[in-house]
């Protein structure tokens, strides 16, 4: 019996309204920006053609927004997944990210005594658990059609280098997820075969981001 050819997108929302520009992370409020939106839109135009079977979303609004164009070009509902949800961090509200300030703080370094696990934060294990648990029912979910997860840049980084069988020790200046990406997993049957990544918001992406809006 043939084996059934799944995707599931990964995908970043987009840009936040964060003239602070802090380290947002799970606090509430924080939503889209004119130009978020319009990101959201683009990427629902470049999945119009997808055979989608289900749109999730992390519980936040930002990605739930996201999600919401993408959902509809497909009369689908977004349905939540706390799963998705950003990674926790002791920084969050801070006008600084890892590598953005915070390692020129000494009041924080306590924080900083192992980036292996993070230290500083959710561990890397437990998110890239909770992601591969969300993807593996998106398969399950889609089966034969396709997917897409939306969340954020540290979750969906993890969950990529867990894939792709690398560290999760890293530079969050280095992560490949800009904002509106998509970190696409293919799947024959339950085999992950192959790992792509996409910018269908290219052009609308700020000339410089910071770690603070992951």
């Amino acid at each position: 019996m043939r084996r059934q050819r799944t995707v599931v997108h990964l995908l970043r929302h987009g840009e936040v309204e964060n003239p602070a520009k802090v380290l947002y992370g799970r606090l509430p409020g924080y939503h889209l920006s004119e130009r978020g939106r319009e990101m959201a839109e683009r990427v629902a135009d470049h999945l119009a053609g997808a055979d989608l079977r289900l749109v999730s979303s992390s519980p936040l609004e930002r990605a739930f927004t996201t999600a919401t164009p993408v959902a509809a070009r497909h009369g689908l509902p977004v349905v939540t997944d706390p799963q998705l949800i950003e990674a926790a961090t002791v920084f969050e509200g801070l006008a600084a990210g890892i590598g953005d300030g915070i390692l020129r703080e000494p009041r924080y370094w306590r924080h900083l005594w192992n980036p292996f696990r993070p230290s500083w934060g959710e561990p890397y294990v437990d998110i890239s658990r909770r992601m591969r648990q969300a993807v593996r029912a998106a398969v399950k979910e889609a089966r034969g059609g396709e997917a897409v997860l939306v969340s954020h840049q540290l979750p969906i980084w993890v969950v990529r280098l867990a894939a792709e069988r690398r560290p999760f020790a890293h530079d969050p200046r280095r992560r490949q997820c800009s904002l509106a990406s998509l970190t696409s997993l293919q799947y024959v049957g339950d085999e992950l075969v192959s790992v792509s990544y996409s910018e269908p918001a290219r052009d609308l992406l700020p000339g410089a981001q910071s770690v603070a809006g992951a």
